[in-house]
């Protein structure tokens, strides 16, 4: 036994100095843990646990031997040696040991690889594995965690994040808000998959030999007071004054974090870790009931809305506008919505008449499209005049039909509910059209009251007066605005035409319209103020025209 003492002796010696065996401080010949020295590196480790086991025997033994006195301060000696190899090899191989780079690394790594960042992790674990063993774990620990945890904080910091207080992130304007939680999209993401990721390789390489519950604490006291900090700042962000502009951002981050919830799982799986996943379903809880008040806050500002202002040509109105553009942004996350909204709202009368198998999110968009559809009807009731009132509801019940059937609200909302509110618009546009055009239609009636003459006249007067009456009146879509003029055209023509014909009158007795005119005047029709740019006018005196 002492002859084994004598030999890890010996070894010891070539790379700590003699002089410095009994003295605290000392110092280094050279690296031991150098590609020019990895083999002298290997007997220093055997040595020292040969000496480790040497002094166990000697205990047992001869426990007041002066050779044990020498092994202890061998042996402390040889571990302050170790500890700073360790630290010096964490400290200088920073670009080498980076989270992201050994995710990577061990992503595409083969069992072949003999790269000098894979020597340096195989260094790493021999001089853990010798300190454990020999009853250094402390100091071993305390020099892994404290370098590791700063190179964690240091790559944050480097992605931007920010560990902002809750007093903090109120006092924050939205668009400074909305540019500090995109970063914390894009960190979180490369903090989950890469940063985490590569140091729980990085730990489960170093501290291979040692327990689990070793190697989970290693990887918990160095990851999870940042992956804390992530993870409240969606919460506390939850927790601020919500409003519906926010929530589509909301969305965003809550998506962000229920996709990687099996890779948080699997990365704080243990109990030194369930801190985090604790904090994790808190902050998903936190958002859903985020997500849901803000979509009662948007359908309350619906009811809400109490403007008396019309669109004088009975255009698509701004709220018409504004909510259908929410909802069609909402719809898009209808699959996030599912897993938010649990239970549908109270029923529309529509949604009562159906099955009942109504989704809750199918539920909630149909009864904040109802809300609209009330306002808007409310405001065409605005209106003096009751065409105009028609051609309001006409155009904006189009819009939010249209609106439906070209994004994601049609899966969400079927194709019936497309065709129904399509018949409702087509009901819209026969009202119109019989509201405007249909009195002076009676003109061209077979009367033996009124000759071909006078009805001519009545039915060209009523003619003008109704086109003046609509030069400022606007159809925005052009696809309706064609079928209105096509389906007024097809009223009206065919008859005028047909009665000049019988009668045999019109433009040779200076009286009326010539029958091919009347398609002129009506594709000037429904652009709104001052028309299509034609420049047409109307007089019903056969010369002018």
């Amino acid at each position: 036994m002492e002859h084994t003492i004598e030999d890890a002796e010996s070894i010891i010696h070539r790379w700590i100095s003699p002089e410095h065996v009994h003295s605290s401080s000392f110092c280094f010949i050279s690296s031991l843990f150098s590609t020019e020295n990895r083999e002298e590196a290997k007997r220093f480790i055997d040595a020292v646990t040969t000496l480790h086991s040497g002094m166990i025997r000697l205990i047992s033994v001869n426990p007041t031997s002066m050779k044990l006195v020498k092994a202890e301060n061998l042996m402390r000696i040889s571990m302050t040696h170790l500890s700073k190899e360790f630290y010096r090899i964490l400290k200088s191989n920073r670009r080498y040991l980076d989270p992201e780079s050994v995710s990577i690394r061990s992503s595409k790594a083969s069992d072949s690889d003999s790269d000098s960042d894979s020597n340096t992790m195989d260094d790493l674990k021999m001089i853990a594995d010798c300190m454990i063993s020999s009853g250094y774990s402390k100091e071993c620990f305390k020099i892994y965690k404290r370098i590791r945890k700063s190179i964690i904080n240091e790559a944050l910091n480097q992605l931007g994040f920010e560990n902002l207080t809750f007093s903090q992130i109120q006092k924050l304007e939205w668009e400074v808000m909305e540019k500090k939680i995109r970063k914390w999209l894009r960190t979180t993401t490369r903090a989950v998959n890469t940063l985490f990721s590569g140091e729980q390789i990085l730990s489960d390489h170093v501290f291979s030999s040692s327990s689990s519950t070793i190697r989970e604490s290693a990887f918990a006291e160095i990851t999870s007071q940042t992956a804390l900090a992530l993870f409240t700042f969606p919460e506390k962000m939850a927790k601020c004054r919500k409003s519906p502009e926010k929530i589509f951002l909301t969305l965003d981050v809550y998506q962000t974090i229920v996709d990687l919830l099996p890779k948080i799982n699997e990365l704080f799986s243990s109990d030194s870790t369930s801190t985090v996943r604790s904090q994790v379903d808190e902050t998903l809880a936190n958002l859903r009931d985020g997500v849901v008040s803000m979509i009662d806050e948007f359908e309350s500002s619906i009811s809400k809305e109490s403007s008396k202002s019309i669109i004088s040509s009975g255009g698509i109105h701004q709220l018409t506008r504004y909510v259908m553009n929410f909802i069609v942004f909402l719809a898009d996350y209808s699959d996030t919505l599912t897993d938010i909204i649990s239970k549908p709202s109270l029923p529309s009368p529509e949604e009562e008449k159906d099955s009942g198998d109504s989704s809750p999110v199918k539920s909630r968009i149909s009864r904040l499209i109802l809300f609209l559809l009330c306002k808007i009807d409310a405001k065409s009731r605005l209106y003096n005049d009751v065409a105009l009132s028609y051609l309001f509801l006409i155009n904006n019940v189009n819009y939010v039909v249209v609106k439906v059937r070209s994004s994601n609200l049609k899966t969400v909302l079927s194709e019936d509910w497309v065709k129904k509110h399509e018949a409702k618009v087509k009901k819209y546009v026969a009202k119109f059209e019989e509201i405007v055009w249909g009195e002076m239609m009676t003109s061209l009636s077979d009367d033996v009251t009124m000759t071909a003459e006078e009805g001519i006249k009545r039915f060209s007067d009523g003619f003008e007066e109704a086109y003046k009456r609509q030069t400022g009146w606007i159809v925005p879509d052009s696809k309706l605005r064609d079928e209105i003029k096509r389906s007024i055209g097809m009223m009206i023509i065919p008859r005028y035409s047909g009665f000049c014909e019988r009668n045999r009158v019109g433009l040779l007795e200076n009286v009326g319209f010539d029958p091919e005119d009347i398609g002129n005047y009506l594709s000037d029709l429904y652009f709104g103020s001052g028309g299509s740019g034609s420049g047409s006018s109307v007089h019903s005196s056969g010369s002018s025209v």
